[in-house]
């Protein structure tokens, strides 16, 4: 993974409905997980950031909106499993330009 420019406009949110993914770094650098609840629909009130040590990783259960990874660190290697996903199980939502999105320092 490589850092996205700063600061960071959280412009969309995934979720997969057939099965989880997780993700463990390679590597013992931070980086961000936002997540927001598992509901029909998702706003930007929502979300919900949270720091994740280099040590630690995520398991997205089926359903909960994420963000894609966010790394900090150029080169940031994760091992990454989707859980009875395919390329099929994919539901992005894209929040209205008007919309007040988070955005990262």
């Amino acid at each position: 993974g490589q850092p996205r420019p700063r600061p960071i406009a959280l412009r969309m949110m995934e979720r997969h409905l057939i099965g989880s993914q997780a993700f463990v770094p390679l590597q013992n650098r931070p980086y961000l997980v936002v997540v927001a609840p598992c509901q029909d629909s998702v706003t930007p009130d929502d979300l919900n950031v949270f720091l994740a040590q280099g040590k630690q990783g995520v398991n997205y259960h089926r359903g909960v909106w994420h963000h894609p990874l966010l790394v900090l660190e150029p080169d940031s290697d994760f091992l990454i499993i989707d859980r009875g996903a395919s390329d099929m199980d994919l539901e992005e939502h894209w929040f209205a330009e008007d919309q007040t999105t988070f955005e990262i320092a």
